[in-house]
């Protein structure tokens, strides 16, 4: 069966405004799995956010976003969410949404399914 994750959630907001992402899985149980989320900037590296335990619910954020996103997860719903406060303009990327069958931090070779990302874009 095929596994999937798929974001949704992006779009266009100004500044100091909020979005919330959502990463759902398909075709398998994200229950023993670690997901991370990760971004793109216009020629930019893939970058490390957020991450969290879908088993034990641990967390972790790249600095840069601390106190800003929030990461949780609904297991009943097999999704994770990405809570996106206070954004700026340099918050502008794709994001995305990967699966890790084991606790992976924000390494992205450490995760092997990935979602097709969602467009942020954060402008007046």
């Amino acid at each position: 069966q095929l596994q999937l994750v798929v974001e949704s959630g992006g779009g266009l907001v100004q500044p100091g405004g909020s979005l919330r992402l959502s990463c759902a899985a398909s075709g398998f149980t994200l229950d023993d799995y670690a997901i991370g989320w990760f971004r793109q900037a216009p020629g930019k590296e893939r970058e490390g956010v957020s991450c969290i335990s879908m088993r034990d619910g641990s967390t972790y954020y790249a600095n840069s976003v601390k106190g800003r996103f929030t990461i949780y997860r609904d297991n009943a719903k097999n999704t994770v969410y990405l809570q996106m406060n206070s954004l700026q303009p340099e918050h502008t990327a794709v994001y995305y949404c990967a699966a890790s069958a084991s606790y992976a931090g924000l390494r992205p070779s450490k995760y092997a399914h990935w979602g097709q990302g969602t467009q942020v874009t954060v402008s007046s």
